[in-house]
């Protein structure tokens, strides 16, 4: 109960504009679709066809308030040093003091990501790391489960690149077409 306290005093601040709060995290988007379920007419069985792909991987930071959001694309894997680099890139557009809302997967408890602290709180980037166990905390995955579940067309599954293309679609157009409320 302690930390949804004081994230919520974080929110406050920031709706306040005293600084800037962003959530951090990473998702990976593939030819495995995510589709919960759909509907079709009676009689017609629409098919997805699945198969083993390379990866998108999608790191991004998204605002409190949930419209702007400054993702970060990667075919393959993630390690300390690609998020590291995407750090280091958010850091040097920083307006005012900003509050980084992250988990604490590996790649983010590592030394090497770490070490990087000190450099970043003296670009006025300060990390919250959440509880264990807490995603629910971190309002970002909502955005990754309104791209992956909502937002991505049936077509996005048909071949890598047009997975790529659509992912790219609506990172891009994130704020104008693609929106979130968290209100």
């Amino acid at each position: 109960m302690l930390h949804k306290h004081l994230l919520r005093d974080l929110q406050q601040e920031s709706l306040a504009g005293q600084h800037d709060l962003y959530y951090f995290d990473e998702a990976g988007f593939s030819l495995t679709p995510s589709v919960p379920y759909a509907w079709q007419p009676i009689g017609q069985r629409d098919e997805i066809p699945s198969s083993k792909s390379q990866q998108l991987n999608v790191l991004g930071f998204l605002n409190y308030n949930g419209q702007q959001l400054d993702p970060y694309v990667f075919e393959g894997g993630i390690d300390a040093s690609t998020v590291i680099a995407c750090f280091d890139a958010f850091s040097g557009k920083l307006q005012k003091p900003t509050t980084v809302v992250i988990d604490n997967a590996p790649v983010h408890t590592s030394s090497s990501f770490q070490s990087m602290i000190p450099q970043w709180e003296e670009k006025n980037l300060y990390l919250w790391f959440l509880p264990s166990c807490s995603p629910d905390l971190n309002l970002i995955e909502i955005l990754w489960k309104r791209i992956k579940y909502h937002w991505l067309p049936m077509c996005a599954y048909t071949a890598y690149e047009t997975l790529d293309r659509e992912l790219c679609s609506i990172l891009g157009s994130f704020g104008e077409e693609f929106r979130i409320n968290f209100a």
